[in-house]
């Protein structure tokens, strides 16, 4: 019987070109490719922008799925909006990472943004994003709200005077051994952001993997190290298919005073949506879907219960190494 399923699974990719990324040991998940658009090497990463059958246009760096057509505002609005209406009125923001320009995107749908500051390290990817991803950024990067910087996320927000920025998004990849970003993701960089951030601030990271397999991973221990520096942290998941995963996110409030994750929060939110009149825009993020992404399951829960690391410098977390993807 296993011989016969063996046979039966290689005969899928007798037919085609096909992207396989490894999810862990003995777990791959293959995308049929239809076109492929662009390859690189930058200075920091392999980057590739490929067609998939299932999925349309997909950004794919060091050989690991980053964002696809179908499915990115799933991600792009359940990292950005949670943060956004979480503040009464957010004038300057700061945008850590997000080279595709979908971040930026959302972040400019509130009007009361006056200045949207975003630091991604690889302008290589991110040239690459503006000419073969256009439905990512849709313009973002034309508005004159919008300053992009192509250097070092840590050198430019400390260059920023305390108290600065309203809310603070790290749209970052996930903390991987070679990677780029794995110190963004520590005490002393999140002590740094808590100080940028003025009184009442919010600051929301992406904290890879939510799911009851895999939170342990990243996600609770990000969650982990949040509560070390900020008086309060809510973590909060989404499905978003492309990822084949639970994706986790983390939020946490300078001050503490509001609770985004109770009923009456929520209660109030379609209200606030449609007062800032991005009601018809968001295709994702309402009141029900916060309730959905911020009412955990009981194994999650219980995760975060019990999750004693935190991350520092000299004590950081991998997920994985920077080259578990599989290019076929």
């Amino acid at each position: 019987m296993a011989d016969k399923l063996c046979a039966s699974g290689a005969e899928v990719f007798k037919k085609g070109n096909w992207f396989h990324e490894k999810l862990e040991d003995g777990l791959v998940i293959s995308f049929e490719i239809a076109e492929c658009y662009h390859t690189a090497t930058s200075k920091f990463q392999t980057v590739d922008v490929i067609e998939t059958v299932p999925f349309g246009r997909c950004l794919i760096t060091d050989r690991l799925m980053q964002s696809a057509y179908k499915d990115e505002m799933v991600y792009h609005e359940s990292l950005v909006q949670p943060s956004l209406f979480a503040h009464p009125c957010p004038k300057k923001v700061f945008i850590g990472g997000g080279g595709e320009g979908a971040t930026l995107r959302e972040v400019l749908r509130h009007k009361s943004v006056e200045e949207c500051v975003m630091v991604d390290i690889d302008g290589e990817v991110v040239q690459m994003c503006k000419e073969y991803l256009p439905q990512h950024h849709a313009g973002a990067y034309d508005d004159p709200r919008a300053k992009l910087i192509i250097d070092d996320c840590k050198a430019q927000l400390e260059g920023y005077a305390d108290g600065y920025f309203d809310v603070i998004i790290l749209d970052l990849s996930d903390p991987l051994d070679g990677g780029p970003c794995y110190q963004l993701y520590t005490t002393s960089f999140y002590s740094m952001c808590k100080a940028k951030l003025a009184e009442g601030g919010v600051f929301v990271t992406q904290s890879g993997c939510g799911g009851i397999a895999d939170a342990d991973r990243c996600f609770t221990c990000v969650h982990s190290t949040l509560k070390q520096v900020f008086p309060k942290v809510h973590g909060y998941t989404t499905h978003v298919p492309s990822f084949t995963s639970e994706w986790g996110f983390n939020l946490a409030l300078k001050s503490g005073e509001t609770d985004v994750g109770s009923d009456d929060y929520a209660h109030a939110l379609d209200k606030r949506v449609e007062e800032k009149g991005l009601g018809e825009q968001l295709q994702w993020y309402d009141s029900v879907t916060h309730r959905r992404m911020f009412s955990l399951s009981k194994p999650v829960r219980k995760m975060l219960q019990n999750e004693t690391r935190v991350m520092t410098v000299e004590n950081p977390l991998f997920m994985t190494d920077a080259t578990s993807g599989i290019n076929c």
